[in-house]
């Protein structure tokens, strides 16, 4: 019986680990917002209306280390933020205000503290359909 529980257990903890998608990540997505340290309405795409957008990372097990949101647009650092990791737990989020005029592909790079790239998240974001509609009604 305890064989079996202990295999479940292992089975379970592997499981969850399997879709983190950093073994010390256990969430990373962008977002709308940020509330009581949840991110909320989480997307994986966006336009160039939202304006803002957040990142946010649930980090384990780097207690005392730090790590970096590096963004990227067309190959060119835009921002870096860097956390005190300061439990075995940490959220973490940044943020980054978006002009209407940076759509395209935008990189986040979650960095440790050598500069070693942990995880890798890219956003698309388009023109705003009202903003289209209103390019072809001068045209």
């Amino acid at each position: 019986m305890n064989k079996i529980i202990a295999f479940l257990l292992a089975f379970f903890v592997q499981s969850a680990l399997a879709v983190w998608p950093h073994k010390n990540i256990s969430q990373a997505v962008f977002a709308k917002d940020i509330v009581d340290r949840q991110p909320i309405e989480i997307i994986t795409e966006a336009d160039d209306s939202l304006g803002k957008i957040y990142f946010f990372s649930n980090i384990r097990n780097l207690a005392g280390d730090r790590i970096t949101h590096r963004w990227l647009y067309k190959d060119k650092i835009k921002a870096e933020i860097s956390f005190d990791i300061k439990g075995e737990r940490w959220r973490v989020w940044s943020s980054k205000n978006i002009w209407h005029t940076w759509t395209g592909e935008w990189t986040v790079e979650v960095l440790d503290q050598l500069d070693n790239v942990l995880l890798v998240k890219t956003i698309n974001f388009e023109k705003s359909t009202a903003q289209m509609s209103a390019r072809n009604k001068d045209e």
